[in-house]
């Protein structure tokens, strides 16, 4: 998908079990009045075939990096999601001298015990067949304590039904990837200003997982946002405030850089 070519480049990489319309979907009209948006779904995600074999991280990056030369982008910024993160740092670390920036949200270097055990289980609820089991399984991984009290139960039921129907055909595919994947050598490769995203109450990825990319990566900035792991569903005009005037001004000459930002519910960095 693409915008105006008189706009800067941003690639979009989705998480595991999303796609790009799922996961930036939300905030599309207000990314593509600021960039020349370009994405792709992984295989399985979207109308993307599902693959035939385990996936791999720099086939992934190799992807969206053609997806780049297909409409004639040379330079570009990537905003990677969860696995997205993963992908975009791979990316940037394999073509440093064609990314410009990197947004990361939710990120993660290399999953930790806990988040290898939580896929484990998201692939065995999809291969047993048990939709609604695995609706409030992703429910209670993805969004915030105060996201799921403000649900009345007819809403919650619905959510569960609808989260546990809607998983790409390609999420064991994703998620396997997840728990073996490792970017950790990337870190000090990367040369491009980067912003790291961290919804401080993610159940899915650790916080303190986000935090690790932000250290790992010099000179980035790490600014905490509220809710959980899911900004597009509990809070997508912050997370599209900070993927345009955020990831812009954040990073322009002379701002900050290795700072930690907070943005409660009251914040103002990166908000209308």
């Amino acid at each position: 998908m693409s915008g105006s070519t008189a706009r800067p480049a941003l690639l979009l990489a989705h998480g595991a079990g999303g796609s790009v319309a799922a996961n930036y979907g939300p905030m599309m009209e207000q990314l593509r009045a600021r960039y020349r948006v370009i994405g792709i779904d992984y295989p399985g995600a979207g109308s993307t075939p599902r693959a035939t074999r385990r996936l791999e991280l720099d086939e992934l990056a190799d992807r969206l990096t053609a997806a780049a030369d297909a409409e004639g982008v040379g330079r570009f910024a990537v905003s990677g999601f969860s696995l997205g993160g993963a992908v975009a740092i791979r990316l940037a670390a394999r073509h440093p001298e064609r990314v410009t920036a990197l947004a990361l949200t939710a990120p993660f270097a290399r999953a930790d015990t806990g988040v290898r055990l939580t896929a484990r289980v998201w692939r065995s609820l999809i291969a047993a067949g048990d939709t609604d089991t695995l609706g409030r399984f992703l429910l209670a991984r993805c969004l915030s304590p105060a996201a799921l009290e403000a649900m009345d139960p007819q809403e919650l039921e619905t959510a569960v039904k609808e989260t546990g129907a809607g998983v790409p055909v390609g999420t064991p595919e994703h998620v396997e990837l997840v728990e073996r994947l490792d970017v950790t050598a990337d870190l000090a490769r990367i040369t491009a200003p980067t912003l790291v995203v961290s919804p401080v109450d993610d159940p899915l990825i650790p916080p303190r997982l986000h935090r690790a990319v932000a250290t790992g990566i010099r000179g980035a900035r790490l600014v905490e946002i509220a809710g959980g792991h899911l900004p597009f569903a509990e809070h997508p005009d912050r997370w599209a405030a900070l993927l345009t005037d955020g990831l812009t001004d954040g990073l322009a000459p002379g701002s900050a850089s290795g700072v930690s930002d907070r943005l409660a519910d009251g914040g103002t960095d990166g908000e209308e």
